[in-house]
């Protein structure tokens, strides 16, 4: 893995908790075509077909006499996956992205810190209408201008109360990367020198990319 998505999976690790991250940490991608294949890579063998099974001598009996043949318990019920890490280390040419976090909202600066530290910049700030969950979503893309590297972190608030801390503090830049998020979505990020209308009128008091927007 790359010295830098090692060290972001470290740090993550520690600032979100380790009791939040499976132990299997971090996940090794597929094997490519000049890599050698490691037991993630190697197909597991194909189980062998189960033999026939023959009819009892009651289940014989039951259809020669046409008894109902008893019931058969209920298969057990198959538990649900596990939620997805909160750090991981993924495709880029499937997701568009190398290293994917995800923190609490009181955790957004410290994020922003260690991806300051690590070299990379702040391309976007934007957020997702879970309408249906009463939460938003505020996503931060980062990049590294010198190897390339692209990450995300995530956070969710409260809809009714979408308030977090402004990482401006951290990039300047994203002083109007957060007045746009507040324009479109109604984030309010605490701390922001200058939280006004960035695109929108200045007396607007309506938030466009909301779900429940009525023009």
């Amino acid at each position: 893995m790359n010295a830098t998505l090692e060290r972001l999976t470290s740090q993550f690790v520690q600032l979100i908790g380790p009791a939040a991250v499976p132990a299997n940490l971090p996940v090794r991608a597929a094997a490519g075509p000049h890599e050698p294949a490691t037991a993630a890579a190697i197909p597991a063998p194909v189980p062998a077909a189960a033999p026939a099974t023959v009819p009892t001598a009651a289940a014989s009996a039951a259809v020669a006499t046409g008894t109902p043949a008893a019931p058969k318990p209920a298969a057990p019920a198959v538990p649900p996956p596990p939620p997805p890490s909160p750090v991981q280390v993924v495709d880029h040419a499937l997701k568009g992205y190398h290293f994917d976090a995800t923190v609490s909202p009181d955790q957004v600066v410290s994020a922003a810190s260690i991806l300051d530290r690590e070299g990379f910049a702040l391309d976007a700030v934007t957020g997702v209408d879970w309408i249906a969950q009463s939460q938003m979503e505020v996503v931060y893309d980062y990049f590294h201008p010198v190897n390339g590297l692209r990450a995300v972190v995530r956070t969710r608030v409260n809809r009714a109360e979408p308030e977090l801390a402004t990482i401006s503090n951290v990039f300047s830049g994203a002083n109007w990367h957060e007045r746009e998020a507040h324009d479109f979505f109604g984030l309010r990020f605490t701390g922001h020198p200058n939280l006004t209308p960035f695109l929108l009128p200045e007396d607007a008091t309506f938030h466009p990319l909301r779900k429940d927007y009525q023009p």
